[in-house]
This record gives C-alpha cells, structure tokens and sequence, in this order.
C-alpha cells in the first residue's frame, strides 16, 4: 500500500509540475501575443500616417502639375505674342 502512495505521489507531483510549466508557457505565449498586438497596433498607426502623406503628396502634385500647365500656357502666349511682334 505504501508503495501505491508513493506512486500516487509521484504522480500527482507530476500533474503539479506540467501545470505549472503549461501556466508559465500559457503566460509566455500571452505576452508575446500582446507584443504582437502592440507591434501591429503601432504598424496600423504608421500605416495610416504613410497613406495620410502619399494623400498629401498626390495632392501637392495634382497642384504643381496644375501651376507648371498654367505657366506652359504662360510661355506660349509670351513665344507667340514675342513673335508676332517681330513679324510685324
């Protein structure tokens, strides 16, 4: 009898010490989770800046595209007026 005691002792310091190293794994896979979570929180964050500026960016170029027509159109007049006037 002293033996199944022993036995069951054995055993159930087993069970005892899986449980803790599932508990400390468990725990160990939880905050690497958050560290994920934390990262892909501060990449969506970053994300979001990255496209706020290529907005900013297209816009800006959408305007200088405008201004560098306008200043085409500009030219042209000044050529062709500079050339009638050297017609005539």
């Amino acid at each position: 009898m002293e033996g199944q005691t022993n036995r069951l002792e054995g055993v159930v310091r087993q069970l005892g010490e899986t449980m803790l190293m599932t508990t400390e794994t468990i725990e160990s896979l939880a905050e690497r989770v958050d560290d994920l979570s934390n990262q892909v929180e501060q990449q969506g964050h970053q994300l979001f800046a990255l496209n706020d500026a290529l907005q900013t960016l297209s816009s800006r170029q959408d305007m200088a595209l405008d201004r560098l027509s306008r200043l085409t159109e500009a030219l042209q007049y000044i050529a062709s007026s500079l050339a009638t006037s050297l017609e005539g």
